[in-house]
């Protein structure tokens, strides 16, 4: 399986089938990529602005879902902590700690809770923890669905540090750690060499750091 980052929390799971996560990149439109399926981790406009656009069935929690399908988008919803599958994707809901409101055509409306996913395919498994601060959870999370991989936020200011990126990725134990949602505004500037020294230095986990756009493969455990 492939795992393409378009930036900031988007990126593009490539295998048998093609997963979008978290629709949005700063400047730019998501139509070239054609996923099959798109998850949603939460309703800020940084994370699914061009859900509506894509039109795609899209996996998200019920307050995002019932949205979207009045939008005229075929979506799936399901809650925190349960699991669904489609065409042998699975996908997992896994809680976060964030603000959720939709915020798309005015102020924003109720959006449910913040999440995060483990999503299965082809016998890999990806870890987005979405927009979230640390929580000991996290560590339950790496025990019951044993990532292969973990996208973690960096940014600080409206999710985790780099300081605090590092504990989680601890918890997860995934065998590769890849950094999100950081640099793409002065707001969230953060330095991703410090996160990738600082865990390969203590750990035998690998951090990859990748540009927008930037593919690589992925393996099981």
């Amino acid at each position: 399986m492939q795992l393409t980052w378009l930036g900031h929390a988007c990126l593009l799971l490539t295998g048998s089938k093609r997963v979008l996560i978290d629709p949005f990149i700063k400047d730019g439109c998501l139509g070239r990529t054609l996923p099959d399926l798109v998850a949603i981790t939460h309703g800020h406009d940084d994370h699914m602005a061009e859900a509506v656009a894509l039109g795609k069935k899209t996996i998200a929690i019920p307050e995002i879902a019932r949205y979207l399908a009045a939008h005229g988008v075929p979506a799936e919803s399901m809650n925190i902590g349960g699991t669904y599958t489609f065409d042998g994707v699975s996908f997992t809901m896994t809680p976060a700690m964030h603000s959720a409101s939709i915020e798309e055509g005015g102020l924003g409306c109720g959006g449910g809770a913040a999440a995060g996913f483990v999503i299965g395919m082809d016998g890999v498994r990806v870890y987005h923890a979405g927009d979230t601060g640390l929580f000991s959870d996290m560590k339950l999370i790496g025990e019951l669905y044993r990532p292969d991989v973990a996208l973690l936020p960096i940014g600080g200011r409206y999710t985790m540090g780099v300081t605090e990126a590092m504990m989680a990725a601890n918890f997860i134990g995934a065998k590769t750690v890849i950094p999100i949602h950081y640099n793409t505004w002065p707001k969230i500037s953060a330095d991703a060499d410090l996160f990738k020294t600082s865990i390969e230095r203590t750990t035998d986990m690998k951090v990859k750091i990748l540009i927008p756009g930037e593919t690589i493969e992925l393996s099981a455990s």
